[in-house]
């Protein structure tokens, strides 16, 4: 089952997306009237059972960000043994994660463009699963951490690299640019610890593999990763974590590999699916 947020006919729906075509399902559950609502009121389940027997309500249809709405998204960042070693300053590897918030209107669909803002042109891809949190929690123990995800999904956490050297001790400026970033296609509901356990990142740009890692090889473990975040913070319903990407990146080339326009970038995980984005030079008006 994959459910997420399309648009067609210049009206924004959500649903199940099948081989056939989208089922909308806004109207089925009219006190959820986005993807978020329903996940924050803890309603997959119910998405699930009320996709059975309904028939396909579009065949022509744009995929938008997966969750347009979500307030919470939190980043892991150097999050792979091979990404600390990337930045060749000799350091141990850490004791503590790394993180930082990005915002949905960072982030587009799938099949969309990522855009290169005019101010810098260091327009950077990183491959990596996220999980959207499906029942709250503080104090979550890594034993009981799976037990709080809903579902899955793919994102391309795209980085205007030079931004997020202008400060000392934060990368919020290079993380949030408007859509610069994509989260999709859709979620899948999360079921099986094998999900995760045994996923693989491949990132592609027009074709040539530039990341190639497993996720049992993260230096935090998403379980630690609920752990540790929900230690801070209680962890809602409808939050994205996006765990970390491998190395690869195009900023660890010498010289650097930047995104430009006409370039397509692919992001695979098996048992999710594949996100595809081009790049776009943005138009200003």
């Amino acid at each position: 089952m994959r459910f997420a947020t399309y648009t067609a006919g210049g009206e924004t729906f959500y649903g199940a997306i099948t081989d056939d075509g989208a089922i909308a399902l806004n109207d089925h559950f009219p006190k959820w009237p986005t993807l978020y609502d329903a996940i924050a009121a803890e309603g997959l389940s119910a998405l699930i059972e009320g996709t059975s027997g309904k028939s396909v309500t579009h065949t022509e249809y744009d995929f938008q960000m997966v969750m347009p709405n979500a307030p919470r998204i939190l980043c892991v960042g150097v999050n792979f043994p091979d990404r600390n070693a990337e930045y060749k300053d000799g350091s141990d590897l850490p004791k503590y994660m790394s993180l930082f918030p990005r915002f949905a209107s960072g982030f587009t669909g799938h099949n969309r463009p990522l855009i290169r803002p005019p101010e810098n042109h260091t327009l950077d891809y990183e491959g990596e699963v996220a999980i959207v949190i499906g029942k709250g929690g503080r104090r979550i123990s890594q034993d009981d951490a799976y037990d709080h995800i809903a579902a899955l999904t793919i994102c391309n956490e795209g980085t205007i690299r030079d931004w997020v050297r202008h400060a000392k001790f934060n990368v919020t400026q290079g993380k949030n640019w408007d859509h610069t970033g994509a989260i999709g296609p859709w979620l899948v509901p999360f079921t099986d610890a094998k999900q995760l356990d045994d996923a693989r990142i491949l990132t592609r740009v027009n074709g040539e593999v530039r990341q190639d890692d497993t996720l049992d090889r993260m230096m935090f473990p998403i379980r630690r990763e609920i752990e540790y975040i929900s230690t801070f913070m209680t962890l809602k319903p409808g939050d994205i974590i996006v765990t970390g990407t491998p190395t690869g990146a195009g900023a660890r080339f010498d010289p650097p590999r930047y995104l430009a326009p006409g370039d397509v970038v692919e992001v695979e995980v098996n048992g999710i699916g594949t996100l595809v984005n081009t790049i776009e030079d943005e138009v200003l008006a």
